[in-house]
């Protein structure tokens, strides 16, 4: 191949100032390549293929049309595998591992068979401490048994003063039992745990249509994605995620009438793990406003890439256009400080509940799919900024995550597996998930019999 490449070269170069005259050429007909179309399937198979082609034809034009064509279809073929990547992440991240199922039922059957795994949480001298404003108090919604228990632990083994510590977690009535047996045979040293289900609650014929109402409007607009699926968008994968649907998810926007004697708390995700104490949260001035949350503004003094409010909302939109500043920047739900007072005195649960409704009449063309932008609306102006580098998150995105350094990993107090790999998941990244799995008790026994894996 190089000898019949050296003999077109020399007779493309031969004759006086040819190098030059052939650069002219070899210019005008790259850009006529650049301003003409291809057909993808005019390109060369190979660069073997490509090269024998040059040597028999000799034609410039042909060559950097050919070459077009090749690159073009070089440049679908990755993006489809990059679709389908993007597919098979999607459908990786629905599943329950089968550990994770084997340990709720067994768990289960504990609460079941032993007086021990369903006694009160937390036990009577304690309860004071559930209303008690000079505690420390942190909310988790969540049906994640395993991933509850690493936020508990994370937080107390780093905590300079875990006595101060109330962990409100509140679940379904599908995992409670499970939930209940795990933290009342697990005693967590010095902090309080409380476990409540949602079918214990007893809300007023109001509360209970509003939430009615907003689980349906949300259903809603995830069927209109899902309906799509014979012309699946894949930038609209996120609309069909199962956090989309969660009802734990979805609950965050009725906290106050979740902890109605709560005045202030540090809201968690259950993917996060806090590695340092977290305690200058409670301590934190919010200057009036109704939430503390970080800002995605580490990236220098401003905003990181995609992290503005044009990033999340379609300010095509003229009621998206007219309401809101593009130029703002998004904060993060993973970690959030609420004064519940605060809140109680503004109407944003309202407000969340009537940008749903809207999105779903205007089509879902209000804002990109996902939990963040709604709150982003409702929360818009009362949200005071927390140290960014506090926390770290997106660790469970392939790209993104690439980009965190090992230094702010370790320095952050929380980091948040946001994104498709979750730690607990096969796709869960090897690099990151020894961050979570150190705060496992794989010495327990039901983490032993369902071979939950370090």
């Amino acid at each position: 191949m190089f000898s019949k490449f050296k003999c077109a070269g020399w007779r493309f170069f031969s004759g006086a100032d040819t190098s030059l005259k052939l650069r002219d050429e070899l210019t005008r007909a790259l850009m006529e390549a650049n301003d003409g179309n291809v057909n993808d399937n005019e390109g060369a198979g190979s660069f073997n293929e490509l090269v024998k082609e040059m040597v028999l034809k000799q034609d410039l034009k042909a060559f950097a049309f050919k070459t077009k064509a090749m690159l073009s279809q070089m440049e679908h073929k990755v993006q489809t595998a990059r679709q389908q990547e993007s597919v098979y992440w999607h459908l990786a991240s629905h599943g329950v591992p089968k550990s994770l199922h084997c340990l709720c039922l067994k768990l289960a059957e504990e609460y079941a068979v032993n007086a021990m795994a369903r006694s009160r949480l937390p036990s009577p001298e304690f309860a004071s401490r559930l209303v008690d404003p000079t505690f420390h108090h942190l909310v988790l919604l969540t049906d994640n048994v395993l991933a509850a228990s690493v936020v508990v632990t994370s937080t107390v083994e780093n905590s300079f003063n875990p006595e101060k510590l109330v962990f409100h977690i509140v679940t379904d009535k599908k995992t409670y039992a499970s939930m209940h047996a795990w933290f009342a045979t697990n005693y967590i040293q010095s902090a309080v745990v409380e476990v409540r289900g949602l079918h214990q609650y007893d809300w007023s014929e109001e509360m209970n249509a509003a939430v009615k109402e907003m689980l349906e409007t949300n259903h809603l607009i995830w069927k209109h994605y899902y309906d799509k699926g014979k012309n699946i968008d894949y930038s609209k994968l996120e609309a069909l995620r199962p956090s989309s649907l969660s009802l734990m998810n979805q609950l965050r926007i009725y906290i106050p009438e979740l902890f109605p004697d709560l005045k202030k708390i540090v809201f968690l995700d259950d993917d996060v793990v806090v590695q340092h104490d977290i305690s200058s949260l409670w301590e934190l001035d919010l200057n009036g406003k109704v939430s503390g949350a970080v800002f995605k503004s580490w990236c220098e003094d401003s905003c990181c890439p995609g992290s503005k409010y044009m990033n999340y909302l379609n300010f095509s939109h003229p009621l998206i256009f007219s309401n809101f500043d593009s130029e703002r920047c998004g904060w993060i739900y993973g970690m959030k400080v609420l004064d519940l007072e605060a809140w109680r005195r503004t109407n944003i649960t309202e407000t969340y509940q009537k940008w749903l409704k809207l999105n779903l009449n205007y089509g879902t063309t209000l804002w990109n799919p996902g939990m963040l932008p709604p709150a982003l609306i409702a929360f818009d102006g009362q949200v005071h900024p927390i140290d960014s580098s506090m926390l770290v998150t997106d660790l469970g995105y392939r790209y993104k995550s690439k980009e965190i350094s090992k230094q702010n990993l370790e320095a952050a107090a929380v980091i948040h597996f946001s994104g498709p790999a979750k730690p607990w998941l096969e796709i869960g990244f090897p690099e990151y998930r020894s961050f979570w799995t150190r705060y496992v008790n794989f010495s327990n026994k039901f983490i032993r019999r369902c071979r939950i894996a370090e």
